[in-house]
C-alpha cells in the first residue's frame, strides 16, 4: 500500500477528552477562526486557512460582515476528518495519505477551492500526484480506493476518481498474465482441488476475487469497462462473474433472507448479472451457471422481459446441462414440484432457435447438430424419470415434454422406458386406455435386450406392449441366429412348425386366440352345440413359451454339434432325440 506524507512541522491539534467536539491548535497566538463541520468545533487562526482556500476566505468574509467569527461548512465530503487533514495541510503540520482517506481528502480539498489558483503547491495538486504516480498504478490500492468513493459517491464522480479507478483496473486485467508482478488473491481453486500452484504461475483470472470486493453497482460498471476494451477472453469474464455470484447469491438450494432489503439486494445483483452476460456474445458461461442464476432469477421474482435474456442464453447450450441443472422449482400458482414448463421451453427454443427467437442476431443459425440433439433427449429422458415422481405431474405434461424430443434424437428407447415405469408406478390410478397412451411413446424397436427384458416381465405395462416385446424379441433372436449361421457359412434352417402328439385336445376342439380390446388374450373354443364360447387364455404361460423357445434357439446355436431341422423333413436324429414331443405354435 502506497503512502504520502505532507508538511514536517509536528501536530499541534488537540481534541478536548470529555465532548470529543471540539478540536483547537495548542499555539502562542490565540485562535481567531471557528469552523463548523457537522457537531464539530474547530478552533483555528484565520492566515493558514485563508491563505490556501479560496472559500474559506469567501465565507470568511460574509462572516465579518455579520460580525462574526464563525463560518458553518454545510454539507462538508468527508466530514470532521476530511476537513481536520486540509486543515493541518494549511498550518503545515505532518498528515499522511493513503489509499483509505485520499478520496475524503481529495474531495474535501475541492469543497475548499485549495487550488493553485491560490496558492502554488496546494492541496487538490499535491493529491493528483500522488493518486497519478502511486495509487493508479496500484492493482490493490485502486480497487481500495475505488471501495472508498461509494460514501462520497456524487463528488467523486464530478472531480472523476471514480472513473479513473475504473479504467485503471480494466487496464490492468487485459495485461498479459506472465507479466502480472503484483500481489492478488486467489485461493479459490487451490482450496477447491487442494492442490499446490505452480511457482509463478499466473492464471487468467487472476483479478476475479479481488473484484468481488466491489458493490454490484460499481462492479457492473469495471466489468463493462473490462468487456468494451475486447483484450480479456470470453471464459475468462463468464469465470469472473460466476465468481461475483458464488460470493454473493444465496444456493437457490438452501434457505436465504425473505425480508425485503434483501431481496432488492439480490434482484438487482442478478438483473446486473443478466445484463453482462447478454451484453457481449463472446462472454462464455457454463450452462450449469446459468441454469443456477436462473433459479435464483424465479426466487427473487426477476422481471420476466430481463429473464427471458437468460433462457435464450440457456437454451442456446441446453445440451450441456445435467438433470440436477434442470431441477427448477416451479412458480405459483403452478402445482408441481419443478417448472416442467420451463424445462419444455427450453427445450423448444434449442430445437427450433430461428422459429422461437426472430431477432436480428439469430438469423444466421444453422439446424442444431444432431450429436447436441441426441445428448438432449438422453438429459430430457433422465428429468423425465425424476419429474415423473411428483403425483401432480399431469399425463398431458409428461407426454408433451417426451414428444418434444423428435426420433432422430432418440435412437435408444431405454431412458424413456425407464421414465414411463417409474411414472406409471407413482400414478397407479391411471386408467387402461392412459397407460396404453403413455406406452405408444416408446418404440419396442429401439429397446435394448436388457429393457426389453425387463419389460416383458413389468406387470404395469399393457399386456398388447408385452406381447410387442416378445414378438420383437424373438424376431432378433431369429435374426441373430441366421446372421451367425451366414458368418460360419454354415446351412441353418428354422423350425418353427413344431409337431404335436395326434391326440392333442387342441385338434380336436377347433379354438383360436384372440387379442381383446383391453389387450388381452382369449381362446374361443367350438362347444359341442357348435357354439363359440370364450374361455380365459393363460396368456402369462404362452407367453412365457414363447420366451423359452426363443432362449432355446440361443442355446442351440451355442451347441457345435447341433443340427437345426425343418418342419417338412424330419432326420431320424430328431425322431430319436429327446424333442420328440414338441408343441405346435402358429
Amino acid at each position: 500500500m502506497k503512502f504520502m506524507k505532507l508538511g514536517s512541522k509536528p501536530d499541534t491539534f488537540q481534541a478536548d477528552h470529555e465532548s470529543n467536539s471540539i478540536r483547537c491548535v495548542s499555539s502562542e497566538l490565540e485562535t481567531d477562526f471557528t469552523v463548523t463541520v457537522d457537531d464539530v468545533k474547530f478552533y483555528l487562526h484565520k492566515f493558514p486557512l485563508l491563505s490556501k482556500s479560496n472559500r474559506l476566505q469567501k465565507l470568511a468574509l460574509s462572516a465579518s460582515e455579520e460580525d462574526s467569527d464563525v463560518v458553518h461548512l454545510v454539507d462538508f465530503p468527508g466530514g470532521p476528518k476530511a476537513f481536520e487533514i486540509c486543515a493541518k495541510f494549511c498550518y503545515g503540520t505532518t498528515v499522511s495519505l493513503s489509499p483509505y482517506n485520499v478520496v475524503a481528502a481529495r474531495c474535501a480539498a475541492e469543497y475548499l477551492e485549495m487550488t493553485e489558483d491560490i496558492d502554488k503547491g496546494n492541496l487538490i495538486f499535491k493529491i493528483e500526484v500522488f493518486l497519478k504516480s502511486s495509487v493508479l498504478r496500484s492493482w490493490k490500492d485502486s480497487i481500495i480506493v475505488l471501495q472508498t468513493t461509494k460514501s462520497l459517491q456524487q463528488w467523486s464522480e464530478d472531480i472523476e476518481i471514480t472513473t479513473r479507478c475504473i479504467e485503471s483496473i480494466a487496464s490492468k486485467t487485459a495485461i498479459d498474465p506472465s507479466y502480472v508482478n503484483w500481489s492478488y488473491t486467489y485461493n479459490r481453486k487451490l482450496a477447491a482441488t487442494n492442490r499446490v500452484a505452480e511457482v509463478g504461475s499466473v492464471p487468467k483470472d487472476w483479478w476475479a476475487e479481488d473484484l468481488c470486493e466491489l458493490d454490484i453497482d460499481v462492479y457492473k460498471r469495471v466489468m463493462l469497462a473490462v468487456i468494451s476494451k475486447g483484450k480479456v477472453e470470453g471464459d475468462v469474464i463468464g469465470e469472473a462473474l460466476k465468481t461475483y455470484c458464488l460470493m454473493w447469491l444465496p444456493d437457490c438450494n438452501d434457505p436465504f433472507e425473505t425480508d425485503d432489503a434483501h431481496v432488492e439486494k439480490y434482484k438487482s445483483l442478478v438483473e446486473s448479472m443478466i445484463f453482462l452476460l447478454t451484453l457481449d456474445k463472446g462472454v462464455d458461461c457454463s450452462c450449469s451457471f446459468l441454469l443456477k442464476l436462473l433459479k435464483v432469477s424465479i426466487l427473487v421474482e426477476v422481471d420476466p422481459l430481463i429473464r427471458d435474456d437468460l433462457i435464450r442464453n440457456v437454451s442456446l447450450k441446453l445440451d450441456e446441462a445435467s438433470v440436477h441443472d434442470l431441477l427448477i422449482p416451479a412458480e405459483h400458482p403452478q402445482t408441481t414440484v419443478y417448472n416442467v414448463e420451463l424445462v419444455q421451453f427450453l427445450v423448444d427454443r434449442f430445437l427450433n432457435p430461428k422459429s422461437v427467437d426472430e431477432e436480428e442476431e439469430t438469423k444466421d443459425l444453422v439446424l442444431v447438430n444432431p450429436r447436441r440433439c441426441t445428448t438432449v433427449g438422453r438429459l430430457i429422458d433422465g428429468y423425465l424419470a425424476e419429474v415423473g415422481r411428483d403425483k401432480n405431474l399431469t399425463l398431458s405434461a409428461f407426454m408433451t415434454l417426451s414428444r418434444s424430443i423428435p426420433d432422430s434424437a432418440r435412437p435408444v428407447h431405454d431412458g424413456l422406458y425407464g421414465a414411463i415405469d417409474g411414472y406409471l408406478k407413482e400414478h397407479p390410478s391411471l386408467t387402461k386406455e392412459e397407460k396404453k397412451k403413455v406406452c405408444e411413446l416408446i418404440d419396442v424397436k429401439k429397446l435394448t435386450s436388457k429393457a426389453s427384458s425387463h419389460a416383458a416381465q413389468n406387470d404395469r405395462l399393457p399386456l398388447r406392449m408385452v406381447v410387442q416385446i416378445l414378438f420383437h424379441e424373438q424376431a432378433r433372436v431369429t435374426s441373430a441366429v441366421k446372421l451367425a449361421a451366414l458368418t460360419k457359412q454354415e446351412p441353418v434352417e428354422q423350425n418353427w412348425e413344431i409337431k404335436v402328439p395326434l391326440r392333442s385336445k387342441s385338434l380336436r376342439t377347433p379354438s383360436r386366440m384372440k387379442m381383446n380390446d383391453d389387450g388381452d388374450l382369449e381362446k374361443q373354443v367350438m362347444s359341442s352345440g357348435g357354439i363359440r364360447q370364450l374361455v380365459p387364455s393363460r396368456s402369462r404361460r404362452i407367453l412365457d413359451r414363447f420366451w423359452v423357445v426363443g432362449m432355446g434357439q440361443r442355446r442351440s446355436h451355442g451347441e457345435s454339434k447341433s443340427t437345426v431341422t425343418s418342419g417338412s423333413s424330419q432326420t431320424k436324429s430328431s425322431g430319436s432325440s429327446s424333442r420328440k414331443q414338441r408343441f405346435s405354435i402358429s
